[in-house]
């Protein structure tokens, strides 16, 4: 089977987004939006250097593409100390753990994404990291077996994840602090968009910035995407700055749609109309119509229409409401309201 090419308007980090780190801020204060985490992390860090000591273990909750990774290495930059980064899948067993532990110097910064996929056997020896700065391992095996306590540098463990409802209580309760982080709005990622603009060195309408937010889903790795890819087509135009018409064409060109839709969206939706009347109709059906693994269905493609309005998740499956209708330019049929269900936020359990 071929594998479908990657989605311009995923939050997911690709392989293309190396560009993205030019447009990365370098500070609190360069950083646009979650004003109210920003305050709270600058509290922190400050209280933290004033006492000369390491910063409480911080935990970032979020969709993908808010800036929880650039958010941990500022952490790291204004706390003027060392940066290691991994992630929830690479460490594979204890001993990968112990190793990044133990060659941390007093008061650095480990950030670990999707840290909601270590496993049971690599948490266990994280919790007494993150509340004694001890590790304790088992060296060899049976009746010869003997435990090791080995004093590591006071550190501060920066998490983040997207699934929060996967973390363990013990692993969410040794997190001192705990930030959300929500979608941005359409004015914020116009700033972000104008300052990505000039760090790329082209010009940029207040016009066209607007149309490139609006665009972007609420989510500043989007934005920066479809910023370089717009630049491409400004560049062949022999264009000097991105203006409203520039943007418009750009995007159409790349199919994302005036509401931030791509090819895809469009195709779950439509399918739900044409298919199921509107559903309400299972995910794991939805799955095999799209020829979508059901994870992929649940976590990259429904979130961002349900941000929108253009779809329920009901006891009953997924439903289509009149919002998604008028954007897909279809009539509405006359459904049991009874299809709603009780309560029209629910999970599906069906299918």
């Amino acid at each position: 089977m071929n594998t479908p090419p990657p989605r311009i308007v995923t939050p997911e980090r690709r392989t293309d987004d190396v560009g993205d780190t030019v447009l990365r801020p370098q500070s609190l204060t360069e950083f646009v939006g979650q004003a109210q985490a920003r305050k709270n992390l600058s509290i922190f860090i400050e209280a933290a250097k004033k006492r000369g000591e390491a910063l409480d273990h911080v935990l970032f909750v979020g969709p993908p593409g808010l800036g929880k990774t650039t958010l941990a290495q500022i952490v790291a930059r204004e706390l003027g100390v060392g940066f290691r980064a991994t992630s929830g899948p690479v460490i594979a067993k204890a001993g990968d753990l112990a190793a990044l532990l133990t060659n941390l110097e007093e008061r650095d910064v480990l950030f670990i994404d999707e840290i909601h996929r270590l496993s049971p056997a690599v948490e266990e020896v994280l919790y007494p990291a993150m509340e004694d700065f001890q590790l304790d391992l088992i060296i060899g095996e049976g009746p010869a077996a003997r435990s090791v306590k080995i004093e590591l540098a006071k550190f501060t463990l920066v998490g983040a994840t997207t699934r929060a409802g996967l973390l363990t209580n013990p692993l969410r309760d040794r997190f001192g602090i705990p930030i959300r982080l929500n979608f941005y709005t359409i004015e914020e990622l116009e700033r972000i968009v104008t300052r990505g603009a000039r760090v790329l060195s082209i010009g940029m309408t207040p016009d066209g910035a607007n149309e490139i937010a609006r665009r972007a889903r609420g989510t500043p790795r989007i934005a920066g995407r479809l910023l370089r890819r717009v630049r491409d087509f400004a560049s062949a135009a022999d264009a000097d700055s991105i203006d409203r018409g520039i943007a418009d064409r750009a995007l159409s060109a790349l199919e994302v749609d005036s509401a931030g839709l791509d090819a895809m969206d469009r195709r779950y939706l439509t399918t739900i109309a044409m298919n199921y009347g509107g559903g309400p109709v299972g995910v794991e059906t939805m799955a095999a119509a799209l020829s979508e693994p059901r994870d992929a269905i649940e976590d990259i493609i429904e979130p961002y229409l349900i941000q929108c309005g253009y779809l329920q998740r009901t006891p009953r499956g997924r439903l289509l409401t009149s919002h998604a209708f008028r954007h897909l330019g279809l009539a509405e049929p006359t459904r049991d309201p009874a299809q709603f269900g009780l309560f029209g936020g629910t999970d599906d359990d069906s299918d």
